[in-house]
């Protein structure tokens, strides 16, 4: 398969690279994004794009591909509901109807959160905007849109955050995250887990267009 990956310098992003370029069923991955990224391999090729609410000049290259794992995201700690949205909705949308009209055979998978509200109506702003980029998502024209809630996300394999507060709180937890993991997976989902659920998401489906951390886990570990 082809993939598209948004989002691949972000934690969720580099554990879900790693998944696809160890896939013997995936032949290339095409990296989207303003920021070059460290790796080189045979498999990968990164398009670096300023603009990512203007994709016309990449048209183009945005063709003919089997699945896009959408990993943008950023935190709504001290921004506005405005700007949340703008960099949260908006953002993911134009790239989506793109996409979507370019690739109709296409898997979209978007990484959204655990207590995303699919009302557009709950008391927190993040969670509203949050479902109302999931329903906008699920009614473009895709071959399969699947909305991936992880709660908790443990890196693994060299995987780091971009920020350097949850760096700190990963290096300090990591012994009691493995060891929750081990014990109650639905608590905490590992950056592989992700990345693999989603893989499988593509080759099989999943039951439903929400995959709540439970479901990924199972997702998770399906046989190729």
């Amino acid at each position: 398969m082809r993939v598209l990956l948004f989002g691949a310098t972000g934690m969720v992003g580099q554990g879900v690279l790693r998944e696809c370029l160890l896939a013997a069923d995936v032949q290339e991955v095409v990296a989207v994004g303003r920021t070059p990224l460290p790796q080189v391999h045979g498999k990968l090729h990164q398009v670096l794009h300023a603009d990512m609410l203007d994709f016309q000049p990449l048209e183009n290259l945005l063709q003919g591909f089997d699945a896009c794992f959408f990993c943008l995201g950023v935190s709504s700690a001290g921004m506005s509901e405005a700007r949340y949205t703008h960099l949260t909705y908006d953002l993911t949308l134009v790239a989506a109807s793109t996409l979507a009209r370019l690739n109709p055979q296409m898997t979209f998978i978007y990484v959204s959160g655990a207590g995303t509200d699919s009302t557009e109506m709950g008391k927190s702003m993040w969670a509203r905007v949050k479902g109302k980029t999931e329903n906008a998502l699920l009614r473009l024209p895709f071959k399969a849109v699947y909305l991936f809630r992880p709660g908790v996300i443990q890196p693994l394999h060299g995987v780091r955050s971009k920020t350097p507060l949850y760096q700190a709180f990963y290096r300090l937890f990591g012994p009691l995250l493995s060891l929750v993991r081990r014990i109650k997976p639905e608590w905490v989902v590992s950056t592989e887990s992700l990345g693999r659920g989603m893989l499988a998401a593509v080759r099989h489906g999943a039951p439903q267009a929400v995959v709540e951390q439970a479901q990924i886990q199972r997702l998770a570990s399906e046989r190729v």
